[in-house]
């Protein structure tokens, strides 16, 4: 059984958690209900994304079942606000040397490495805040990688790298051919219908 904790935030960015909660909760379904994923917050009251979601933690941080994966999402929450939280950090320290494998998503980056878990590592984040990242130290941030593996950390760039990310996870949890029967599942086979490196037309 593999229990993910995903930790959630006052402006934590919607798809970094939304989108491997999808991986997960896939593939938990097709495991036959083996494994679960749980939301996790500072406090048990609505947690207010930075788009505007509003969604309902399952455990606080004092109050959770022992956490095989944690994921830490983006968003304006994780790097300004939570890296400053020493409840959080705290909280997040502890239990990521506990856990399996730790797994952050865009900007949460920046509170893996607040919290410790990500200093002397190779990182992914948002192409947007790399050279901040940097900036900070005692971390390696790979610029031309959506997800980057190094020991138990696993990171990514920002929103669909965390689904691929999620589904590079369970591959190495459960194997690859389940990591391609839950992409299949949820249909993620991406065909966007702009490509985001196109010139803008003057």
């Amino acid at each position: 059984m593999t229990t993910y904790g995903l930790l959630v935030f006052d402006e934590v960015e919607e798809l970094d958690f939304v989108g491997p909660w999808e991986v997960f909760q896939a593939s938990a379904l097709l495991r036959g209900g083996a494994d679960t994923a749980v939301l996790v917050a500072e406090h048990t009251g609505p947690v207010r994304c930075v788009k505007g979601l509003r969604v309902l933690p399952d455990h606080t941080l004092d109050d959770h079942p022992p956490l095989d994966v944690v994921l830490v999402p983006g968003g304006r929450g994780a790097r300004q606000v939570q890296v400053r939280n020493p409840w959080v950090t705290d909280w997040l320290a502890k239990t990521a040397d506990r856990a399996d494998w730790v797994h952050g998503v865009c900007t949460g980056a920046f509170l893996l490495h607040a919290a410790g878990p990500a200093r002397g590592r190779r990182v992914a984040t948002h192409w947007q805040h790399e050279d901040e990242l940097a900036g900070h130290g005692d971390v390696t941030v790979v610029r031309d990688a959506r997800y980057v593996v190094d020991g138990k950390l696993l990171t990514s760039q920002g929103v669909s790298a965390g689904i691929d990310s999620a589904l590079w996870l369970v591959g190495r949890l459960h194997g690859r051919d389940h990591a391609r029967a839950v992409r299949r599942a949820i249909q993620y086979d991406p065909a966007p219908p702009y490509l985001a490196d196109e010139p803008v037309p003057a």
